[in-house]
């Protein structure tokens, strides 16, 4: 398995692992499944300032991750929420792991002082990825996203990425040779 920084090119291969998120579960509180052509704008104008991986092999793209802004305000942007989604036919391999891992990796050296994974619940399999890479419960939200006609939680799990040494650097955009 190879991570590799996503393109614009990508689009099409995570439109169609995401699909399925939106249209059959609650993992993404999204309606509507997006098309290529959006994941190509997501991919470009997110991935201009934040990390956005993919995971692949032999036989195609299996997976990716990405961080985006977690609230407008500037004083926030030290801070990204992150998203991670794995091709069903490989899920429970290790993939989403080294996925995050790398996502995550790449947000301590660009400078970013914490991630924040969002999660819908329940969710045990996320609520497990999450907190064996570190991340700790920090929130839960009671009946905040509506979706197949019922009302669900959404959790925050945080991991610092950096010590609070004072004011930092902004973070670094990626650089689109990692």
């Amino acid at each position: 398995m190879r991570i590799r920084t996503a393109t614009e090119a990508d689009a099409e291969c995570v439109r169609a692992i995401y699909a399925p998120i939106v249209r059959d579960t609650v993992i993404s509180f999204e309606w509507e499944e997006p098309d290529a052509a959006e994941m190509a704008r997501r991919i470009r104008t997110i991935g201009a300032e934040h990390p956005w991986v993919i995971a692949e092999d032999e036989t195609g793209v299996l997976g990716y991750a990405y961080a985006y802004p977690w609230r407008a305000r500037a004083a926030y942007r030290w801070v990204s929420e992150t998203a991670i989604y794995v091709h069903e036919r490989v899920r429970r391999r290790g993939v989403a792991r080294a996925t995050y891992g790398e996502l995550l990796a790449r947000m301590r050296r660009g400078g970013w002082r914490a991630a924040i994974g969002g999660i819908a619940l329940p969710n045990p399999a996320s609520i497990a990825l999450h907190e064996t890479l570190g991340f700790r419960a920090v929130a839960r939200f009671p009946a905040v996203g509506f979706k197949f006609g019922c009302w669900h939680d959404l959790g925050f799990w945080r991991l610092d990425l950096q010590p609070e040494p004072g004011a930092p650097l902004p973070p670094a955009p990626p650089l689109s040779h990692e």
